[in-house]
């Protein structure tokens, strides 16, 4: 199974996404390799910074590395770039596309599931960064993004300083633990969250149409 966490700009939760569900899958006894695709290298970084089960390597590594794991995401570069997507997109099951719900980004993708669109590549969106105290954000936000067609993950990432921690510490979520040695008691909210993608994603990938097939109208320019 071949994945490609990719958006048009920093900042949308790529890597702790590519990371946490390379963290699922792992969890669940799969071989899984991510590789670092983004010019920052923050998969890398984050598994510097602590121990995750499975490889992180850079794109120049890749083929040698993910010749024989079961799962494979590329956390890509945050790009628009038709050439470039078609590149680190060549091959995949599907393009997960993080987004928060916010109507800039919304805007932007349903720009780059345009282009997605052109090359044929299977797409999905994922919300993320959901603040469960603004539901109604998520809520339109999710609708506007169905207006166009997009497919949309029933399941949404929570808002959570865990995943912040978690970050810092270089582990999944479930791990994180705050300065004092405490768990946070929301860490299982996001980890929960994640199980529930990666699930949506084995579903997606088994469905023999995909959502590349979709027409998505042309986006309108925001005042």
């Amino acid at each position: 199974m071949f994945i490609t966490v990719s958006g048009q700009k920093g900042g949308v939760a790529k890597t702790c996404t590519s990371i946490h569900l390379a963290s699922v899958w792992a969890e669940l006894g799969r071989s899984v390799c991510v590789v670092d695709a983004d010019r920052n290298r923050s998969a890398l970084a984050y598994r510097i910074r602590g121990e995750l089960p499975f490889q992180v390597v850079p794109v120049e590594a890749a083929a040698k590395a993910s010749r024989f794991a079961d799962v494979v995401i590329t956390d890509g570069q945050a790009s628009s770039d038709e050439e470039e997507l078609r590149h680190l997109a060549d091959g995949s099951d599907l393009v997960l596309l993080p987004t928060a719900p916010k109507a800039r980004a919304v805007e932007l993708t349903v720009e780059l599931a345009q282009l997605l669109q052109r090359v044929q590549v299977p797409h999905a969106v994922l919300l993320v960064k959901v603040d469960l105290r603004q539901q109604r954000a998520a809520h339109e936000a999710r609708k506007a993004l169905e207006t166009f067609g997009l497919q949309v993950l029933r399941a949404e990432i929570p808002l959570l300083a865990a995943f912040d921690k978690a970050e810092t510490q270089g582990l999944p979520v479930f791990a994180a633990i705050d300065d004092r040695g405490r768990a946070d008691p929301r860490r299982m909210a996001g980890w929960s969250a994640y199980q529930s993608v990666a699930q949506e994603i084995e579903c997606l990938i088994s469905k023999p149409s995909s959502v590349a097939s979709r027409t998505i109208s042309p986006l309108p320019l925001s005042a």
